[in-house]
């Protein structure tokens, strides 16, 4: 069953910029009662909330939030409820990405900051919200932004790999759950994209048959999945062709398959990223391939 976004609560992680930014603008254009915008960038935020203002939308609520750290998801979510109201429409957006050999990767400033801003923040912001959600019995939505790249190993990835792995397996899980729960009006949405063109792969190329995605394309797509409740989108086509290929091949024979064929294994060779700019906190701004 689709829902219209009229009057409805949206909040988005990473909404300063990229994606999250374009999910923001479609929600004022549908008619959102508020938009909750949360981004660690201050300066960014407080230009794309008053740049949606200017569409003619009154109620923006921007929120600098660092979403690793725990104490101040919890901090902001009870400011929202309080503020805005329990979302109906929440999208996990925020990601960061280090494109390296496993080895090179520092323990907090690359390891652990990966994982929590890609896996654990998601986790924990649904975890604010979702009760709230589950306990006002109206149609709600949840999507959880992956990347093709938890389907599939990726060299110089490993990190990012396993972040967006563990967020496909939990986002799925929790829709079943919520599901046999007799919870299912809250719907989850699971979006596994591959190369976007945001910046925040900068460098990357895309496999065969792979083109970089457009993020307004990307966007849309998710957000008519996101709307339908639609448990999984994949994009683009390929995505799913590999990800079946993987299953039934033979490791030796994937590993050719992917390596000289679809050049999946040679996709980060000339990873170079966004430069963060001058005074900001970097990638901690949105997910382009997430």
């Amino acid at each position: 069953m689709s829902i219209s976004v009229s009057g409805r609560v949206v909040l988005i992680t990473g909404a300063a910029m990229g994606m999250g930014r374009l999910y923001a603008e479609r929600a004022v254009r549908e008619g959102a009662g508020a938009v909750v915008l949360w981004d660690l960038n201050a300066d960014a935020l407080e230009k794309t909330a008053a740049e949606l203002r200017e569409m003619g939308a009154s109620a923006i609520y921007p929120y600098a939030v660092d979403v690793s750290s725990l104490p101040d998801i919890e901090t902001t979510a009870e400011q929202v409820i309080h503020e805005a109201g329990v979302p109906d429409i929440l999208i996990n957006n925020a990601g960061i990405v280090r494109g390296k050999y496993f080895w090179e990767h520092a323990p907090e400033a690359d390891i652990d900051a990966v994982m929590q801003v890609n896996t654990l923040a998601p986790m924990q912001v649904t975890r604010a919200f979702l009760p709230g959600m589950i306990e006002r019995r109206t149609p709600a939505r949840i999507l959880n932004v992956a990347s093709a790249s938890g389907t599939l190993s990726v060299p110089k990835m490993s990190v990012y790999t396993a972040s967006k792995w563990a967020v496909i397996g939990w986002s799925d899980s929790m829709r079943l759950e919520l599901n046999e729960s007799g919870n299912g009006h809250v719907a989850v949405t699971t979006l596994i994209p591959s190369y976007i063109k945001t910046g925040m792969f900068e460098g990357a190329r895309g496999p065969l048959m792979t083109p970089l995605m457009e993020p307004q394309y990307v966007v849309d797509k998710a957000w008519a999945a996101l709307l339908a409740g639609k448990a999984r989108i994949q994009l683009p086509w390929t995505v799913a062709l590999g990800s079946a290929l993987r299953n039934v091949l033979p490791q030796p024979a994937w590993d050719v398959v992917a390596g000289r064929v679809f050049k999946v294994y040679q996709s980060m060779d000339h990873f170079t990223g966004r430069k963060p700019a001058a005074g900001s906190a970097g990638e901690r701004k949105e997910t382009s391939r997430a």
